[in-house]
């Protein structure tokens, strides 16, 4: 196993460059995707290396499930820090599972209560809540995907605006963004080197959602204007829980948002240029996810030789 076993630990910091870098320069689309598989298989690969670490704590522990050979002087020897990285792997796995078991618990049980809260309300695809706090969001799964947004809000923008709400709102259901959000929720809860890539993530989804919307509509100035009304709106900044993740103007990076609406069009491309700083920057996060993988790869194999040769025939 060696020094492998623990690559997948800390080669997230490869993909830091790329998520500041990616925000700025690539399509939201392409961000998203690109930040969303690097955290996703990442955080896998540091997940395997604390189980397959917390296989040589417990073979330390007193009545292990292991078998008796493993107890050998000369099986822990081809083992690199048994006693140390093996024990303190224990507790970091089960903090993780259990980190992550919870957050989807109360993914699940936030979703759920709001599709109840929406259940006797009319509108099949939007629903209009006669509330004084401006928000939107985007509920999507259950029967049908479903548009909500306050009296509040509507009131604010004029018609073409509240086209723009819909379409981003809409956009948020098609490009299924409450699936890539909840991904790289779930690795940053798996390896805490993997935060900055969800922070980003939060971001180009609501870029990306913009994109859709400008195109939709035909016009980035209305698309940016509603943003920037619906954020100055009184007692906006804030929306429930289970519309965090598409607030269409909620407290964040709302002027970057704007900003970007205010220039031209980004440039779709499936992969950035080598020889520009995303492209440098992307490809160490490429080369990173591919290192990482092979590391627990070879670790999970070496584990399994090992265990072999300690299993009596």
């Amino acid at each position: 196993m060696g020094v492998f076993v623990f690559l997948p630990l800390v080669l997230p910091l490869s993909a830091w460059p790329v998520a500041r870098l990616a925000e700025l320069h690539l399509h939201p689309r392409t961000a998203t995707r690109l930040l969303t598989a690097v955290a996703t298989v990442m955080a896998l690969c540091s997940t395997l290396c604390l189980a397959l670490l917390m296989v040589v704590g417990t073979a330390q522990l007193p009545g292990n499930p292991l078998p008796d050979g493993w107890s050998d002087a000369e099986v822990r020897a081809a083992v690199p820090h048994d006693e140390i990285a093996g024990k303190a792997a224990i507790p970091a796995l089960v903090l993780v599972l259990a980190v992550c078991a919870r957050t989807l618990w109360r993914h699940r049980r936030v979703t759920q209560r709001a599709r109840r809260a929406l259940a006797g309300l009319p509108g099949r695809s939007v629903v209009v809540l006669p509330e004084e706090k401006p928000y939107a969001y985007a509920l999507p799964g259950g029967r049908r995907d479903r548009v909500v947004v306050t009296t509040a809000l509507l009131r604010g923008l004029t018609s073409p605006e509240r086209r723009a709400l819909f379409a981003h709102e809409r956009a948020h259901l098609t490009a299924a963004h409450h699936r890539y959000l909840l991904a790289v929720r779930l690795a940053a809860r798996a390896n805490p080197f993997l935060r900055p890539l969800r922070t980003t993530v939060v971001y180009t989804t609501e870029r990306w959602a913009d994109e859709d919307a400008a195109r939709s509509v035909g016009n980035r100035t209305v698309v940016a204007r509603a943003i920037g009304k619906a954020a100055l709106l009184p007692g906006g900044g804030s929306v429930p829980a289970f519309a965090a993740f598409t607030g269409f103007a909620s407290a964040g990076p709302v002027p970057r948002r704007v900003a970007a609406l205010l220039r031209p069009a980004p440039v779709a491309r499936s992969w950035p240029s080598v020889f520009t700083s995303v492209g440098l920057a992307a490809w160490g996060a490429a080369v990173g996810t591919l290192v990482s993988a092979m590391s627990s790869a070879n670790s999970a194999v070496t584990m399994v030789l090992i265990l072999h040769a300690a299993t009596p025939l």
